[in-house]
């Protein structure tokens, strides 16, 4: 058997290393996905639950883990109108973001609370989401808000 020459080796190693290497996060990922959530937030505070649904990812495959459990963006979007029917029971939403923290290239976990301000409460609570890259755009695909 002849020795390979390790000129030809080097290159493929490399090459072999570079395509194994995780990708960097999305250096803009965590401005992009606050951009997202203040959208969600004026579109609620203008009382347009379809424009504040399109941070949602558009499937069946979204997950939303509230009071229950619902699967898919129609049926999220119906509990929303359902629940939050009149200006009076939306108020006005505030969210504060805790932290964001990347799980791979396309996705990232993002915790904080939200606080809807009414006149004859103030509801909030923690949630946790799950924001992925789906054609180019950052959307939730998990929600869990308690």
């Amino acid at each position: 058997m002849k020795p390979v020459d390790i000129k030809y080796i080097l290159p493929l190693l490399f090459i072999g290393l570079a395509c194994a290497a995780p990708k960097a996060p999305d250096a803009d990922a965590e401005k992009k996905i606050r951009e997202v959530l203040a959208r969600q937030q004026d579109a609620w505070n203008a009382g347009d639950l379809d424009l504040f649904m399109e941070g949602y990812w558009k499937s069946d495959s979204l997950q939303f883990i509230g009071s229950s459990i619902r699967h898919g963006w129609q049926q999220t979007l119906n509990s929303y109108k359902k629940n939050y029917a009149t200006p009076q029971l939306m108020g006005r939403l505030q969210f504060d973001i805790w932290q964001i923290i990347p799980l791979a290239p396309d996705s990232y976990l993002l915790t904080g609370n939200y606080t809807l301000f009414r006149e004859s409460d103030q509801p909030s609570g923690a949630f946790t989401l799950i924001f992925k890259k789906k054609n180019g755009e950052w959307v939730i695909v998990y929600d869990h808000t308690s």
